[in-house]
């Protein structure tokens, strides 16, 4: 018998922990999770995370074979990361030719990947502020890439100069994350 899994597409927003709930009584107390944004079915497991600060795109899924598989296999994710300072020709050099970051105490060089400056990508506004131009220039980056460590755009951008102050997850291999709101779920085929 052929189990049918299901698959959603939701936009993660800001604030909301990739994770159906936690244990943690402390935790559970204090955060939010993915768990009040939709009646998830069972089994449902997040394909990747975002952590609490970043927003956008994150896929759910019943199948355990088809997560594993996006998270290993070297599928394209797309961020859009707003960051502090008029980012240059060189520090997008930088990003797209891979460099050092801390990973768990140790350095670790990140993967040649895809960067450029872009205009301000239409996005919903975020519920809380991020500074305005009174304290300095602010530019928009596009980084593709084909792994996801832990907190790595952020970290690249940071080790560049530029830190990052809104990361968006815009797009999943060829699912995008399209005109969905934060905190709207959709049912996808795949």
């Amino acid at each position: 018998m052929t189990t049918k899994h299901l698959h959603f597409k939701l936009y993660k927003p800001y604030g909301i922990i990739s994770q159906m709930a936690s244990n943690d009584l402390r935790q559970a107390r204090k955060k939010r999770f993915l768990k009040e944004l939709y009646n998830f079915p069972d089994g449902i497991m997040p394909i990747g995370r975002l952590d609490e600060k970043s927003e956008g795109l994150l896929l759910m899924t019943t199948d355990g074979k088809l997560s594993d598989t996006i998270n290993r296999s070297g599928i394209e994710k797309e961020y859009y990361a707003l960051v502090d300072g008029d980012i240059t020709e060189e520090a997008i050099t930088q990003l797209q030719n891979g460099l050092k970051i801390g990973l768990h105490g140790e350095k670790y060089k990140t993967q040649p990947c895809r960067a450029k400056k872009i205009a301000t990508p239409k996005l919903p506004e975020r519920k809380k502020k991020i500074r305005d131009a009174r304290h300095g220039p602010t530019s928009w980056v596009s980084i593709i890439l084909t792994e996801g460590k832990f907190h790595q755009v952020r970290k690249m951008t940071s080790a560049v100069g530029f830190p990052t102050l809104r990361l968006v997850r815009v797009r999943i291999g060829d699912i995008s994350l399209g005109n969905i709101e934060p905190g709207e779920v959709r049912e996808i085929k795949m």
